[in-house]
């Protein structure tokens, strides 16, 4: 059988060892140290803006610890775009609130203002002002965050940035994840860098990066002995994996480059054919790192569904993936409120996303396109 292509597998530098066995030789393998630092301060310089980051776990638990902040609890409402990943919406139900669901819009897949605006009014009849806005750059576009944020401050809502497959992406110049009360970034093994796991906490200022810090470690109180007033998460980045991140951090915008070229390759692969859209950026204004390159085909067009395209890869060993499946069609959300039509429906029900690792090669290139140009001789008369 071929070696199989990988969706997004994980990238090294090679600095990464250098980190680690700093962090073994200092015997620093606990949830603080040296890499730790070092990490959060790397991210702070790269997304050059002022803001103070803590690296934690997990993207996942980076949004639980915003939430918390936001002061979000039993009983509360928290707007969320629908079509994302699931861990954009399971920490709402960590909380005992409940998730209301918002539609996308065409030009980045991410949440339609318009729907935004709506959902906020419906809620407010209903007596209930949402606590949160939770808005995802999905596969690394940029949302509209001009218009979300002017709705979002019409109605004195905190918006929680969902960056996690982000980094490296800008609006209008301005780094994602950096816009709203907090940002959540993602450091899994599938994203554009990795710490094998782990995420952070973007925050606006020192105070919410110090409460962040406290609550992942448990929120041991000021006392010699082990004293707690707060609920607290173990939550923080080890050492270990933030030395990881710090020679990730090295090759990072080399990892962009990489990406945005497997666009730019899909793009040229698909012009000609009618059809099949390729995500890209509405405008100057957006600046993806395309983490994960995605198509929407039209099959009464390009005359082929999405299945006929993913079989026709798996066939030949190359991974692809459905878009994200709205979280109001979700079963474990099921009876959640959703505002909206039915653009993330769509977008799912005929959306892929294609091999898009920076660790790609001519090769690998070549033989996607083969595998590709092949299903369309066979299927576009």
């Amino acid at each position: 059988m071929l070696e199989k292509i990988w969706l997004s597998s994980p990238h090294m530098g090679g600095n990464e060892i250098k980190y680690i066995h700093e962090a073994f030789a200092k015997n620093w393998v606990a949830p603080l140290g040296p890499n730790v630092n070092g990490f959060e301060e790397d991210l702070q310089d790269y997304l050059d803006s002022d803001v103070y980051v803590a690296a934690l776990s997990s993207g996942t638990a980076a949004l639980h610890l915003a939430l918390i902040q936001c002061a979000v609890g039993y009983g509360d409402e928290v707007i969320c775009q629908s079509m994302t990943f699931s861990a954009s919406a399971n920490p709402i139900a960590y909380q005992g609130a409940t998730p209301i669901f918002v539609d996308s819009e065409l030009e980045t897949w991410n949440m339609c203002p318009v729907s935004l605006r709506l959902a906020i009014e419906d809620r407010l009849v209903n007596g209930k002002k949402p606590k949160a806005i939770i808005v995802v750059h999905l596969y690394g576009m940029p949302a509209k965050m001009d218009q979300i944020l002017a709705v979002a401050d019409a109605y004195d809502i905190p918006v929680i940035e969902d960056a996690a497959e982000a980094l490296g992406s800008t609006y209008k110049g301005k780094a994602c994840g950096t816009f709203g009360r907090f940002g959540v970034l993602s450091f899994n093994g599938n994203k554009i860098i990795t710490t094998s796991g782990g995420g952070a906490l973007v925050c606006v200022n020192q105070g919410d990066k110090e409460n962040t810090v406290f609550l992942s470690t448990q929120a041991r109180d000021q006392a010699a002995h082990y004293e707690h007033s707060n609920i607290g998460y173990n939550y923080r980045m080890s050492n270990i994996c933030a030395g990881i991140g710090r020679g990730q951090m090295e090759v990072l915008n080399d990892r962009v480059v990489a990406r945005r070229a497997m666009s730019t390759f899909y793009q040229d692969l698909f012009k000609d054919v009618k059809g099949v859209s390729v995500l890209k950026e509405p405008s100057t204004d957006y600046f993806s790192n395309h983490w994960l390159s995605a198509i929407v085909i039209d099959p009464i067009i390009a005359g082929f569904t999405r299945e006929d395209l993913r079989l026709a890869l798996l066939e030949d060993n190359i991974e692809s993936r459905p878009l994200w499946k709205p979280m109001h069609l979700q079963p474990v959300f099921a009876g959640s409120p959703y505002y909206g039509g039915s653009i993330s429906e769509s977008l799912f029900n005929n959306g892929l996303c294609l091999p898009s690792g920076s660790n790609l090669s001519d090769d690998d290139r070549g033989r996607i396109k083969r595998t590709i140009s092949n299903m369309l001789a066979v299927t576009v008369r």
